[in-house]
Parts: C-alpha cells; sequence; structure tokens
C-alpha cells in the first residue's frame, strides 16, 4: 500500500528522464537502454533512482523513455509499481523522439498539469546514489529560487561530462557552464570542480512560462544544461543544494555509469563495501529487512559473481568461469562464454584484436566477440585461399 504524500511533496511533481541510450556502454546497451542494464547482480541501474523517489516519499512519477525501452517499462511495473501510487509511462519514440531534456518535460506538460504542482522534481534514471529529496525541495522553497540543482564535488579532471557551476555563500550560482572541455576549478581548490548531478527542483509556474520560448530559440538544444540552466542563472534565479552527506550523516556517494571503466569501478565498490550507498530493496522484499549485497545476488539471475584474485572484474552472466582463464579489469555480458586458458588484461594490444578495450583498461567481453575470435582462430588453419575468403568475411561482419 502506498502511503500518502507527505505535506511538503503534496503538490511535487516528479519526472524521470529515462531514454538514454547510453552509446558510452557500447554493446551492454546493444538490446536496451542504459537504465535497464543490469548493475550489482540482481538490481538494474534505474533500481537506485527510483528508491530514492519512493524513499522520499514522492507518490506519482512520469518516467520519459525513448531509445528500446521494454525492458525498462516491464521492469518499473513489475518491481516498482506497488510503491507508487501512479507510474505513467510516456515514451518519445516512434517518429517523435524527444529532441533534450528539457523538450522531455516539455512534451509531458499536459501530464504534469494534471497533478497542478507547485513544484516539479526532474532527476535522471542512470545514476548511482542515495539521496532524501525532500531535503533538496524544503532547500529550494526556502532559498526562493526557481530552479535548485543538486550538486556534488569531483576531481577537477572528471568534470568534464557534467554541468560545472561557481556559488556564493549562500548558494546561489554565479556561474554555469555545462561539459567544459577545460572544466573551472572550486575558489580554493584547485583540484576539484563542483558538478551538476542532473537532479532539479523548479518551481513550475517559473519553468512552464519559459520552456515554450526555450524549445522555439535560434540554437535551442532544448535541454537543461544547455538552455535552461543559463538562463536561469542571468536571472539570478539559479540555486546550488549541495550533498555533502550520505544516510545516517555518512560520506556522500554519487556515480555517473555511463563509460565501462566508471560502470566496472563503481559495481566493485559497492561489493567492496567502499561506499555507503545501499543497495535498492523492491517493495516486495521491504518486510525482508535490509538488503546487502550478497542477498541480491541470489535474486536478480540467481547466480552469485565470482571474484578473482585481483577483485577487478565484473560478471553479467551466469556462464562458469574456467580455472585456466586469468581474467582481470574484465567486465563479461550476459550469454558470454569464457573458453578455457583465455587471458584478458595483461597485453591490452592482444585484447584489443577481439575484445573492447577502454583508455582506463577495461575490457569488454560479448558473445559476439568470443564467437568471432574463435571463428577467426579456427579459419587459420585452412588452406590459405579458404582461410583468406573466410577471415574477410569475418573483418566485414565486424
Amino acid at each position: 500500500m502506498v502511503p500518502g504524500a507527505a505535506p511538503i511533496l503534496s503538490r511535487v511533481a516528479a519526472i524521470m528522464l529515462a531514454g538514454g541510450q547510453g552509446s558510452r556502454l557500447y554493446e551492454l546497451t546493444e538490446q536496451e537502454c542504459k537504465p535497464a542494464v543490469r548493475f550489482a547482480g540482481g538490481r538494474r541501474i534505474v533500481d537506485w533512482t527510483m528508491a530514492n523517489l519512493s524513499g522520499s516519499g514522492l507518490t506519482d512519477l512520469i518516467v520519459a523513455t525513448q531509445y528500446r525501452p521494454d525492458t525498462l517499462h516491464r521492469h518499473l511495473q513489475r518491481y516498482w509499481r506497488p510503491a507508487f501510487r501512479q507510474i505513467e509511462i510516456r515514451c518519445g519514440a516512434d517518429g517523435a523522439p524527444y529532441r533534450g531534456t528539457a523538450d522531455a518535460v516539455a512534451r509531458n506538460i499536459d501530464a504534469i498539469d494534471a497533478q497542478s504542482p507547485t513544484e516539479v522534481v526532474v532527476v535522471a534514471a542512470d545514476h548511482i546514489y542515495r539521496m532524501d529529496l525532500g531535503q533538496m525541495i524544503a532547500a529550494h522553497r526556502a532559498s526562493g529560487a526557481r530552479v535548485t540543482v543538486a550538486a556534488d564535488i569531483v576531481p577537477r579532471a572528471e568534470a568534464r561530462p557534467f554541468g560545472v557551476m561557481h556559488i556564493r555563500g549562500d548558494n546561489r550560482i554565479l556561474d554555469f557552464v555545462e561539459k567544459p572541455a577545460d572544466p573551472p576549478a572550486m575558489p580554493g581548490e584547485p583540484d576539484k570542480s563542483l558538478v551538476s548531478m542532473g537532479i532539479y527542483v523548479f518551481s513550475w509556474r517559473w519553468l512552464r512560462s519559459i520552456l515554450p520560448g526555450a524549445m522555439e530559440a535560434a540554437g535551442s538544444r532544448q535541454d537543461f544544461g544547455h538552455d535552461i540552466l543559463p538562463a536561469a542563472v542571468a536571472q539570478g534565479e539559479a540555486a546550488a543544494f549541495p550533498v555533502r552527506k550520505g544516510p545516517a550523516g555518512g560520506r556522500f556517494y554519487w556515480r555517473d555509469v555511463g563509460t565501462l571503466d566508471a560502470y566496472r569501478r563503481t559495481w566493485l565498490e559497492l561489493e567492496e563495501g567502499v561506499s555507503d550507498c545501499p543497495v535498492p530493496v523492491y517493495p516486495a522484499e521491504a518486510d525482508a529487512g535490509p538488503c546487502t549485497l550478497p542477498h541480491v545476488q541470489r535474486l536478480g539471475s540467481g547466480t552469485p559473481l565470482r571474484r578473482f584474485r585481483d577483485r577487478s572484474n565484473v560478471l553479467l552472466g551466469g556462464t562458469p568461469i574456467p580455472q585456466s582463464a586469468r581474467l582481470e579489469r574484465a567486465i563479461v555480458a550476459p550469454g558470454a562464454v569464457i573458453p578455457p586458458g583465455l587471458v584478458v588484461g595483461e597485453d591490452p594490444e592482444a585484447d584489443a584484436r577481439w575484445f573492447r578495450v577502454t583508455p582506463g583498461g577495461t575490457t569488454l567481453i560479448t558473445p559476439a566477440m568470443l564467437s568471432r575470435r574463435s571463428a577467426m582462430r579456427a579459419v587459420r588453419s585452412w588452406p590459405a585461399r579458404d582461410a583468406h575468403r573466410a577471415l574477410r568475411k569475418l573483418d566485414r561482419r565486424a
């Protein structure tokens, strides 16, 4: 049973942006969108955002989906529907794709208006974190700002994929730049930047009034970071909500798992207890008590993760790994059957002949990659003419 909204949330609408392809996860998102990709054993990436929304007391949710959304739609309805009074899925595919994050909200104005909100919370579906959104909504109302942006501190070298901001003592945003090639540092902190987490609280009347013009403006990317936030900063109407503490006052943990390196590293951090970020509990499991990672591994696919000596690998499928294989810093995709004697992670150039190797040293292994490797190794024993023809065909398919 879904309880009623807390008084502070009674007129707050929520929209989750879940349409991204996640192209930097490459083959992991060939068949399903990034929020639906498996993460931490039996969970999916989207579960962390859904747990934050539900745990904060928000009861009505609009979900904007787009790229290969079927797995995500089924997952939300099966596991998260009982936690909300309403989950309304709005898909932007079928010839009318959302053109940006702001467009995804603009195209759903009717659904938001139906809730008669004073504020709207906009969240991304593809980050790993734990946060009480009610505190951010309260801070937004107290500040009098028209938009409040959740902010975290990251190493300056890692700030390029985010919106970077400067704030004054009362948290008003003085400057905001989206995905800068040379991220500005925090004052007095030359190696750190304050970045947007992609979580916003908007005063709905203000946002609704500027969305149509922003969507139609020349050069508009129809995006919050490129179009809406800079306009709010220019008007003096944007505030930051720096998130400095996690659950029970612990160290705050937030990760964008948009690259293979970040995906593998974050998965391992959760497994090894490096973070204070708990694994989400589905509503049907709530009576079972806190959900630890080993418990999660027994839920989902039913396949416990095999750990290697260096504890650097992530297995997404249930295929046993031969003892003769040596893998380091690998992601093994579902369905990939590791052959005996396979060595990965010791020679990046050799690995790159068959697999996807990232600049950060992560190697992605998929069934298709293993099949191509096996086929090409086999045809080299054929007569020269036949082998040449077969190799050319395999190269064209690759």
